[in-house]
């Protein structure tokens, strides 16, 4: 019996040390296929990070365990967000340009006033536009409103249906610039009341370009301007103008410009003329402007009084007077015009259909106005509210 037993507990101790050599085995080779798993990965790893494929990379000081992204899905991004950015900056810019336009100064309302950083000033504005700048700047081309065609040479005397030169008033002026074509004095500006006297109206096809500056009673040559140079700041204009159709009847415009170097107001040395409802299809007005020296050699205000009629399918002004060439775009129509002031109620400006006029060699005789209205005191509003 106890031999029996003594067989028995051998067997049974060979059987456990049999069953621990087997675990020892698989362990072994358990062990053995991590370890060559670990390495297999770790080739794998070096060979997405060696094709760019790999997100983590030394940088990231990692690896990542994520699929590698589709390159065709990574170059439709590439291309997709920058032209969805252009796109977004445009339209901001194009609402920006209908509603509020920064006017000038910037390296573009832009534009059109303030550099980005407070630098345009009237000063700065003074010294920049200085009487041999004006002198050299390049005459604005076709396309900028009245007709640019240089009329044959004529006397300065005033023939019959011709306006007539003379000295000009304080409240008008010239628009000066240097953005594209416009690097001349490309239009005619007036003065306006307005609360906080700094407000000028010009037509809304008239947008300052870089640098741009207000001269009141712009002299020729002088040394010195005898109303300052005033540096446009921002530009308002309606957002359904157009050159063409019904959109063209809205062919007006508001800026603000800077104080000068004694932090006078604008209005306040110049006096302004006061902004009134069209009376009527016809009615008598004075309108001053300022063609440019390309079209007009005198390079001098000119002013013509006249009765004026309809134009026919629009709702717009139309003025026969001839010498109104290419600058004398936005020149003030002024109703009551009062001789001692120098002053009147502005109740049109030239511009509208094709820019204020008809195409043609003749051009220069015929102008038309926008017929003001509720949509004129609204620009108004918004401009004097900033």
């Amino acid at each position: 019996m106890r031999r029996r037993s003594e067989v028995r507990r051998s067997e049974v101790r060979r059987s456990e040390a049999r069953r621990s050599e087997v675990q020892r085995s698989e362990a072994q080779r358990s062990e053995a296929g991590r370890a060559e798993a670990g390495r297999s990965e770790a080739r794998r790893s070096e060979a997405r990070q060696g094709s760019g494929e790999g997100t983590g990379g030394a940088a990231g000081g990692g690896r990542t365990d994520a699929p590698a992204p589709n390159p065709r899905h990574g170059r439709r991004r590439r291309g997709r967000w920058p032209v969805r950015g252009r796109w977004g900056a445009a339209g901001a810019g194009l609402a920006l340009c209908l509603l509020v336009v920064p006017a000038s100064g910037a390296a573009t309302d832009g534009a059109d006033g303030d550099d980005g950083a407070g630098g345009w000033t009237s000063d700065t504005a003074a010294r920049y536009w200085t009487a041999g700048r004006m002198a050299a700047a390049v005459p604005a081309g076709a396309g900028t409103g009245k007709s640019a065609a240089a009329p044959a040479a004529r006397s300065t005397a005033a023939a019959p249906g011709f306006a007539r030169h003379f000295d000009g008033v304080p409240s008008v002026g010239v628009l000066f610039s240097v953005d594209k074509d416009a690097r001349a004095h490309h239009c005619t500006a007036s003065v306006v009341r307005s609360p906080h006297r700094d407000l000028i109206l010009t037509a809304g096809h008239c947008k300052p370009g870089a640098r741009a500056a207000f001269v009141p009673q712009y002299r020729s040559g002088a040394t010195a301007q005898p109303y300052g140079v005033w540096a446009v700041d921002r530009g308002f204009t309606d957002p359904e103008r157009t050159d063409t159709g019904p959109g063209s009847d809205l062919d007006f415009a508001f800026a603000t410009v800077k104080p000068d170097s004694e932090g006078r107001s604008l209005e306040s040395v110049t006096g302004g003329n006061i902004l009134a409802r069209t009376p009527g299809y016809t009615t008598d007005v004075t309108v001053i402007g300022y063609p440019t020296v390309r079209n007009d050699p005198a390079d001098q205000a000119i002013r013509c009084a006249m009765r004026t009629t309809r134009l026919t399918g629009q709702r717009q002004l139309r003025m026969e007077c001839g010498g109104f060439y290419g600058g004398t775009s936005g020149s003030p129509w002024l109703s009551r015009f009062d001789e001692r002031t120098k002053t009147g109620y502005v109740v049109g400006n030239i511009g509208g259909l094709n820019g204020g006029g008809p195409s043609g060699p003749d051009s220069h005789r015929t102008s038309y106005s926008p017929f003001y209205g509720s949509e004129v005191f609204r620009l108004y509003a918004r401009a004097v509210a900033g």
